[in-house]
């Protein structure tokens, strides 16, 4: 409840309006979170809980960008398989991810991959490109250490802090 004190129910209304102006333009921000790749580059690539870790990276990404204030666009799966030409096509051509999520009404897509190069650590990797001209505004590397949920969750926690510091920067 806003306290009037005379003349001060102006400036009180003023300052809350003025609070909700960052909040109000995230949710206008509109991010499209493509399925995460695995490379695993380990002498046992592939394994069951790896491909399982690698599966729900995008799903805890869309949550922190959500709890962020973003709003999360969906892409369809046939419709990503379907761009996909082949292991990390979508990575490495920022034109065709931009297509795929202009048609999601996305301004902005994620294209995610794990690395991993080794049992003990692997890298969360991500591409994040503006759809309207297709340009790569992004380029992010967390390193999670050891396959934990917690640790994954932070690598994850770590990928969302580098996006926000770059659409923040650009606002």
């Amino acid at each position: 409840m806003i306290p009037i004190k005379g003349n001060q129910l102006l400036p009180d209304i003023f300052l809350f309006f003025l609070l909700l102006a960052p909040v109000a333009g995230y949710a206008e921000i509109r991010i499209a979170v493509l399925d995460f790749e695995l490379k695993d580059l380990t002498l046992a690539p592939g394994i069951p809980s790896e491909v399982e870790r690698t599966a729900g990276i995008k799903a805890l990404l869309e949550g922190e960008l959500s709890k962020a204030g973003y709003k999360v666009v969906r892409v369809d799966r046939q419709a990503q398989l379907a761009a996909t030409a082949g292991f990390g096509y979508l990575f490495d051509h920022d034109d065709a991810a931009a297509e795929l999520a202009m048609e999601a009404g996305a301004d902005y897509v994620l294209v995610g991959r794990l690395h991993k190069p080794s049992f003990l650590f692997a890298y969360m990797m991500g591409h994040l490109i503006r759809v309207s001209d297709a340009r790569l505004i992004g380029n992010y590397i967390s390193e999670t250490k050891g396959s934990d949920k917690k640790l994954t969750l932070k690598g994850v926690e770590s990928l969302a802090v580098k996006i926000n510091n770059t659409l923040e920067a650009i606002k």
